[in-house]
């Protein structure tokens, strides 16, 4: 069996650095914001580039208390791609604004720049982009925008640990919000999140934010949320991190073998020189979605769809996302993502191409 994903088997690589930080946390006794969390914190922020990096209990939070600390009048317009997990859409809502969904671009799967303009109104604040699977939006023509109209830039980097556009790492053109949920590139043993940004000001207000509105041990200068990076994750994010290049490297080269074997029944993702695509998920496009699903599945290869209903079908969002759109409607409806982890082996990638051609000779 060709797994889709087998955390025990991508974490192993790490065992004994982990077993032996976790006897140092042990023996340091402080659970809550201590050395490590600061430590993890310096070290990401100086692997993007960025000044600062607070860390927090996961990336939905990142992007609540990031959109929260703006302080954006009620009810401000965010613009936001129409094919994103609901985690972005939910963001925006609980941190009491109102989403305006753009149609990403087909063949790259992210909001389109051309159609932003558009959507743009006398409400709007911001603009949130998603860097999905991995790979990088066109950042110059959003941060252009986004100076001509005086917008803010949030970065959902959920997907996108180490990407870069034209050499700078996403995640520090804006206010970049990422996730260490455990499948991730750079993935905790737990929940996990943190927020990168260069304003040291905004920094100061989001750990406060994240720790009741308490900059100061009970006294509470805002209303704040109890969303703190575990001590202990954060050890166990320090070490990953070291190996976060090689990770992405070792997932690039085998979304290589699959851009250099699969035949052409398939839509495959878009590699652009301009960029450096990460690959937390290889997902490919085909009407045959469901049927090559389920040929895989007999042979032993599991596969997942991410994600198999976008937002503004989704019944929590009724009478909230309205209006049609195709484009996140098709990407959804024909999307299929293939084994890519770091534990997977080139050999595994050459048989998941050879079965998926395999199965397109014989319709």
């Amino acid at each position: 069996m060709i797994e889709y994903e087998n955390l025990k088997k991508l974490n192993q690589n790490f065992e004994l650095e982990f077993l032996a930080q976790f006897r140092e946390f042990l023996d340091m006794g402080w659970y809550i914001l201590g050395e490590n969390t600061k430590k993890f914190e310096v070290s990401f922020a100086n692997y993007l580039g960025a000044a600062n990096c607070v860390g927090v209990g996961n990336g939905l939070d990142a992007m609540i208390i990031a959109l929260l600390a703006l302080d954006l009048p009620p009810k401000s317009e965010i613009i936001v791609p129409s094919n994103t997990y609901i985690a972005t859409i939910l963001a925006i809502l609980k941190a009491g604004h109102l989403p305006v969904l753009v149609e990403p671009d087909i063949l790259t799967y992210n909001i389109n720049p051309n159609l932003i303009h558009e959507k743009i109104s006398p409400k709007t604040r911001a603009i949130l982009v998603v860097h999905l699977y991995g790979k990088p939006c066109s950042m110059d023509l959003i941060m252009q925008i986004a100076k001509e109209n005086d917008l803010h830039v949030i970065e959902d980097c959920a997907q996108a640990h180490g990407a870069k556009y034209k050499e700078q790492k996403v995640g520090t053109f804006g206010i970049g919000c990422f996730s260490f949920y455990p499948t991730k590139n750079l993935g905790a043993l737990g929940d996990g999140g943190a927020i990168v940004l260069n304003d040291s000001d905004l920094t100061a207000k989001l750990k406060a934010l994240r720790n009741y509105g308490s900059d100061i041990k009970y006294h509470n200068k805002y209303i704040g949320f109890n969303s703190r990076l575990d001590e202990i994750q954060s050890c166990f994010l320090s070490i990953k991190l070291r190996y976060l290049d090689e990770i992405n490297q070792h997932k690039r080269k085998l979304a290589g073998i699959y851009l250099q074997n699969l035949n052409k029944h398939v839509i495959m993702p878009k590699t652009e020189a301009n960029e450096f695509h990460v690959f937390h998920i290889f997902n490919i496009r085909t009407t045959m979605r469901d049927e090559l699903k389920n040929h895989l599945l007999k042979c032993d290869i599991k596969t997942e769809i991410h994600y198999p209903i976008p937002p503004h079908r989704q019944d929590a969002m009724k009478n909230i996302l309205e209006g049609d759109y195709p484009v996140a409607d098709e990407i959804h409806n024909t999307t299929l993502s293939l084994p890519i982890s770091y534990f997977h082996s080139e050999s595994d990638v050459l048989e998941i191409c050879e079965r998926i051609n395999e199965f397109f000779q014989n319709e």
